[in-house]
């Protein structure tokens, strides 16, 4: 969108060569030399200096490279605007998204809106729900995906798919053919968990209260940043575990974790798409909201809701 001219003056800027911006563009250097003529004729200034066999800006010149600078990042602004009216989606997508949707969830979905976007550009920054929720208040993600409910009032949140923890043992454990246990049990059991700042780690602590158990009733052996870390160690004896349902599936199929049912205890949660509370997000990230809202399932039964963090 950015006219000829000043794309051969960039190319001529870049390499301060004639002969490399020829071959960058593929044109010959007469060519080059041409249009850079008529550019700064039509400027009224010179926009090089080309005394003896170096090439440099002129003032003219570095001045006018700071708004072609400024024309590209324009340029591409409005081409992914206008994609929008084509039914294309194009640019970058910064997203950031927690452990555990990251390594279980992202993955399919993703894949599947990058098949119908080739031409976007994706990176996936991995953190804990607290620093997600950072990132995107801090403008370094467009969008984030959560698996705990945020503790600030300065952010959009709109649940897309449900999710439950459950407690994990061996499946040697007694409790693995007791059918259930009491939720008082729990505190007489090395745990492994999630560390503090996790959407994971919050609403277990959530839940355990709502039964009757305050995080210091526990003993707390291990606090692990990956749920993978949490399986190696029940599966070692280590201890007994609190893990996303998602995170347990291939587990469960070959036998080498049982999830253990306790009396009364309920922790859901809802994995949720997280932007800065204001205006709804644009371009690329508007897209991909747009496909998890489709393809990533509404909670069933309910529509969408927009809330703002407490």
């Amino acid at each position: 969108m950015v006219s000829f001219r000043l794309q051969v003056f960039r190319a001529v800027a870049k390499h301060l060569s004639f002969r490399k911006a020829a071959e960058e563009l593929y044109l010959s250097q007469p060519a080059i030399s041409l249009q850079i003529k008529a550019l700064e004729e039509e400027l009224g200034l010179q926009v090089f200096d080309r005394g003896g066999t170096r090439v440099s800006l002129t003032a003219a010149g570095n001045a006018l490279l700071r708004y072609v600078a400024r024309f590209d990042e324009l340029a591409a602004e409005a081409e992914i605007e206008l994609a929008a009216f084509r039914g294309d989606v194009r640019g970058k997508l910064a997203l950031g998204a927690s452990l555990t949707i990251a390594q279980y969830v992202l993955p399919r979905f993703l894949g599947a809106f990058l098949k119908q976007n080739p031409l976007l550009e994706v990176r996936v920054a991995t953190h804990n729900t607290e620093r997600v929720i950072e990132d995107v208040v801090a403008e370094q993600c467009a969008l984030g995906l959560i698996e705990g409910p945020p503790r600030r009032r300065d952010v959009t949140v709109e649940p897309l798919l449900e999710d439950e923890l459950v407690v994990i043992a061996p499946p040697s454990h007694e409790w693995a053919a007791q059918g259930e246990i009491e939720p008082t049990q729990l505190r007489s059991v090395p745990l492994l968990l999630r560390e503090q700042g996790s959407g994971s780690r919050l609403v277990a602590e959530l839940a355990l209260r709502k039964a009757g158990l305050r995080p210091r009733d526990l003993h707390v052996i291990l606090e692990l940043d990956m749920t993978e870390a949490i399986k190696s160690g029940v599966e070692a004896g280590l201890g007994i575990g609190i893990v996303s349902r998602w995170t347990v599936r291939k587990e469960l199929e070959l036998g080498t974790l049982a999830v253990i049912p306790v009396r009364g205890l309920r922790m859901r949660r809802h994995f949720s798409a997280v932007y800065r509370a204001g205006p709804d997000p644009q371009g690329p990230a508007a897209a991909f909201l747009r496909f998890l809202r489709d393809a990533g399932g509404l909670l069933p039964g309910a529509a969408p809701k927009r809330t703002r963090a407490l």
